[in-house]
């Protein structure tokens, strides 16, 4: 805790607390740390809405937290239907967590079990340098902070100290069951131990991964400052010839990132279809990519939003109103509506196809105030919420 949180600690922490085993020890480590520190801590569960025990096991954090004097409060997440049930779960934890922490850092209780499992699933996977670095002790997901104090701890270390002072934990049976990829990986974990392949040795991999991934990450970002040239804000516009310069491993890493930024996702695209993608734009071609765009242009290679993703998103210019999720108005304007430029676009030093896709204000449809130029008043303000470029590329 001291390494993850100092040495200038917060005044205050919050714990995301399922009522599992893992996280019921670290409600109570993390309250007898911090009582002597002076650092408050506030609890919270979140309530999926997917069993019928989530209720009652709420109850018993909340029990748990009143007895040691911590505040608590359970979050509810009901799923719309769309996409995988598994992955929009754990994106509406992140975001509900985000939300009651307010910026306050939340701790969440994986042990070193999990970061082995997460390695072996991520190997399965194919996955490179930034998927084998496993889980970091800090991170940030969109706008909220995770602390994993627990990473050296074992699940075995944790169901001891739990037994010892007889802490109520309970046991969802959804880890026994072999559906899971996860419940699998702990079982092939179990397989491969006579060849020495323990928890303990993949948990260091990911540590020394880790420690290539942020060398790689340094390499990109000092990249990226050289190959950057001026260009209207929401756009990115890079030396052509200085990229096709740079080794396939800073190339993509750079790319990746200026691609996650225009498009304000969480995630960088796959690796092949990146690859792809970026081999026909330094051969000349105009390339279509996770809800973006890289257009060859000259000596240069433009990077902005696809047009297509946004030709239907209207957001009334109201104070707070987000477009996109990193344009953000700088004062309200009664009666008008954010939305993309499109054909209206004027002819621009920058690709016409990737200006349509900046916002502009509109009254009736009709443009009253186009986008922010490269040395006109800005009067909307780009906020990327996984990071603006090129500190994208050492922020996650």
């Amino acid at each position: 805790m001291g390494d993850l949180t100092g040495p200038d600690f917060p005044a205050g922490l919050c714990l995301a607390v399922s009522g599992g085993g893992d996280s019921m020890a670290m409600l109570h480590l993390a309250a007898g740390w911090a009582r002597p520190m002076g650092i408050g801590l506030r609890v919270a569960t979140v309530d999926h809405g997917l069993r019928p025990e989530a209720a009652a096991e709420a109850a018993l954090v909340a029990d748990e937290a009143r007895g040691l004097g911590l505040p608590h409060e359970t979050l509810h997440w009901n799923w719309d239907g769309q996409g995988n049930l598994q992955d929009a779960a754990r994106r509406g934890r992140h975001a509900l967590l985000g939300a009651w922490a307010g910026g306050a850092g939340v701790l969440y209780a994986h042990t070193q079990d999990d970061q082995a499992e997460t390695l072996l699933l991520r190997l399965a996977r194919g996955s490179g340098v930034d998927g084998l670095s496993g889980m970091a002790p800090r991170t940030h997901l969109a706008g909220l902070t995770v602390l994993r104090p627990l990473l050296d701890a074992t699940r075995a270390e944790l169901r001891h100290y739990l037994a010892t002072l007889r802490i109520p934990f309970v046991d969802d049976p959804s880890n026994d069951d072999p559906a899971y990829d996860r419940v699998r990986a702990r079982a092939a974990l179990e397989a491969l131990a006579p060849l020495g392949l323990s928890r303990a040795r993949l948990a260091a991999t990911a540590g020394r991964m880790a420690r290539a991934r942020r060398a790689l990450e340094a390499r990109a970002h000092e990249a990226a400052r050289a190959l950057l040239r001026p260009a209207r804000p929401g756009l990115l516009r890079l030396d052509r010839d200085g990229l096709a310069a740079l080794d396939p491993e800073t190339r993509l890493r750079l790319l990746a990132g200026a691609l996650r930024h225009v498009a304000s996702a969480p995630y960088r695209p796959r690796e092949e279809a990146l690859a792809s993608a970026v081999d026909r734009a330094l051969s000349g071609g105009t390339a279509t990519l996770h809800g973006a765009m890289l257009v060859p242009r000259e000596a240069d290679l433009w990077i902005g939003r696809e047009a297509r993703a946004v030709a239907d998103l209207s957001v009334p210019a109201e104070a707070g109103a987000r477009w996109d999720g990193r344009w953000a108005l700088a004062a309200p304007h009664p009666g008008a509506a954010i939305a993309a430029w499109g054909a209206d676009a004027a002819p621009d030093e920058a690709p016409r196809r990737l200006c349509a896709a900046l916002p502009c204000l509109r009254v009736d449809g009709q443009v009253v105030h186009p986008p922010p130029g490269a040395d006109g008043p800005v009067w909307i303000a780009e906020r990327s919420p996984h990071g603006d470029f090129p500190a994208i590329l050492t922020g996650n």
